[in-house]
């Protein structure tokens, strides 16, 4: 296969686990009833006139299932985290003690349950348009390769290849989404 071929080839499989990391991380953002940090992550506090990530500030813990423990580093964050927690609008009503922030994850509806399935949906959907898009351009710039003493011979099998890579990245996104489904309808 030619060089430029192949280094086509690599560009779209770097991009495409990118998308899928994108992916996972959207994924963790939406919450399966048990608690867990990832929950917090983009939660941006008011640090000092700066924003800053909460995990920057405070240690979180999963002492249990259903609950997070949010200790600030200083004592004076307590208010400007807690504050964070309820703009950043996710469900949990933060409890302060004066020493460290709870938050006690309510179990899910049914109703509730299927409104994350759905999300899931829809971010599992992004992700493999997404890789669709990577395959495209992708493409496309194999498609340009022709003038470069680039026989269509190898441009077809360019082709091939970006699809055989489309689908084995389209087959992660699907397996992310299952496993996440599966995670939000186990009670």
């Amino acid at each position: 296969m030619n060089d430029l071929i192949k280094k086509q080839l690599e560009d779209a499989q770097a991009n495409m686990d990118k998308a899928i990391l994108h992916c996972e991380a959207e994924l963790t953002k939406i919450r399966a009833g048990k608690a867990s940090a990832g929950m917090l992550d983009g939660i941006m506090v008011d640090y000092y006139g700066s924003a800053t990530q909460l995990s920057q500030v405070a240690s979180i813990n999963t002492p249990d299932a259903r609950t997070l423990i949010v200790q600030p580093w200083e004592k004076s964050l307590l208010t400007p985290i807690e504050r964070a927690i309820m703009e950043a609008n996710i469900g949990i009503n933060p409890q302060n003690d004066g020493i460290v922030i709870r938050l006690v994850v309510p179990p899910l509806t049914e109703e509730r349950r299927k409104d994350l399935v759905k999300k899931v949906k829809e971010e599992a959907e992004r992700g493999r348009i997404t890789v669709r898009n990577i395959r495209k351009d992708a493409n496309e710039k194999i498609k340009k390769l022709k003038g470069e003493s680039v026989s269509d011979d190898e441009i077809k099998t360019g082709e091939g290849e970006v699809q055989k890579i489309t689908d084995a990245y389209i087959i992660k996104v699907d397996k992310h989404a299952e496993a996440k489904e599966k995670d939000i309808m186990t009670v």
